[in-house]
């Protein structure tokens, strides 16, 4: 089989398997910091912020350990609210940039539940892959092995 340019590429990519712990962290700390780059070069612009959370929520669900699938699409919509809040563009007090934070939520759900879908089709797809090839390697090995106990040698 003949190994394409991009299938190379793809194999040199980190595969980090994070926890769901670590999965919420990193993927908080990147949108956080991509908020203040945002910030920083372009202002105030939720939309730049909607469309670069939607990698960030792939790679989040495409990194996560297969024990903690079920954590990704839940730690993906918490990134965004905790992402947003530079680019919220609140003024005055607490009060202000807490009204300006809720507002951005809503104005901008959409990118919420696109990375959260996102997010959720990725890890749908890793565990129904993962259920196969148990399924696949239980076929293989036949009823002893899985999971039965084995008689000692005589």
């Amino acid at each position: 089989m003949r190994r394409t340019p991009l299938y190379r590429t793809l194999r040199r990519v980190p595969n980090p398997r994070l926890t769901g712990l670590g999965s919420g962290l990193f993927c908080s700390a990147v949108m956080f910091l991509l908020a203040c780059l945002i910030w920083l070069l372009v202002g105030d612009s939720a939309v730049t912020y909607g469309v670069l959370f939607l990698p960030v929520a792939a790679l989040t669900a495409f990194w996560v350990r297969p024990a903690d699938l079920v954590t990704a699409p839940i730690a993906v919509p918490i990134a965004f609210a905790v992402g947003i809040l530079p680019v919220s563009g609140g003024t005055g007090g607490f009060g202000g940039h807490f009204m300006a934070l809720v507002t951005s939520l809503a104005l901008h759900a959409g990118w919420l539940y696109g990375g959260t879908l996102v997010a959720g089709l990725v890890v749908t797809v890793r565990k129904v892959r993962l259920i196969a090839q148990r399924r696949q390697a239980r076929a293989g090995r036949g009823p002893a092995a899985g999971g039965g106990k084995r008689l000692p040698a005589a």
